[in-house]
């Protein structure tokens, strides 16, 4: 197994996912997206108010391409505990602004590094999969966690 698809077992090992219909912005979708890190101590909770400040401190620099945001505080926070990714998928997307333009998400991978160098190798393998336009679209697919499960399962004879 390709350490890309690691990164998606780890979280469905880890249980680190979450579905939700809709949030009523994009705080409130980060908020979601750290559920899974903290109900097993990854983060505390304070985390994801690390995320929304730096994200209303330098703009949506989280949303990496079309429909995919990776939120993320600086290395060395005090609220992680432990280095794990989650995934959140909103059946709505919600909209970033940077002032002009405006980002819709629905997909949501969620780091929390104790490292620089965790951080690195686990932003690199999820970008190695959205790099592949086979993976976005079995993504966009993905409604559940039996769906996530499965995207799981078909990739990990990919690579």
């Amino acid at each position: 197994m390709g350490r890309d698809v690691m990164l998606l077992e780890q979280m469905i090992r880890c249980k680190h996912y979450k579905f939700a219909k809709e949030a009523k912005d994009w705080r409130e979708a980060i908020c979601i997206s750290c559920q899974p890190l903290e109900a097993d101590g990854s983060v505390t909770v304070g985390y994801k108010e690390d995320i929304i400040q730096a994200v209303e401190q330098y703009g949506p620099y989280i949303v990496i391409m079309p429909n995919v945001a990776i939120p993320h505080a600086q290395e060395h926070s005090h609220h992680v505990k432990k280095t794990a990714v989650s995934f959140l998928k909103l059946e709505k997307p919600v909209c970033f602004t940077d002032g002009q333009e405006k980002k819709y998400v629905q997909h949501f991978f969620t780091f929390a590094s104790c490292n620089g160098n965790e951080h690195v190798e686990n932003v690199k393998n999820l970008v190695d999969l959205l790099l592949d336009d086979a993976f976005v679209k079995a993504l966009e697919q993905v409604a559940c966690e039996q769906d996530f499960i499965q995207l799981q399962q078909d990739w990990e004879g990919e690579f």
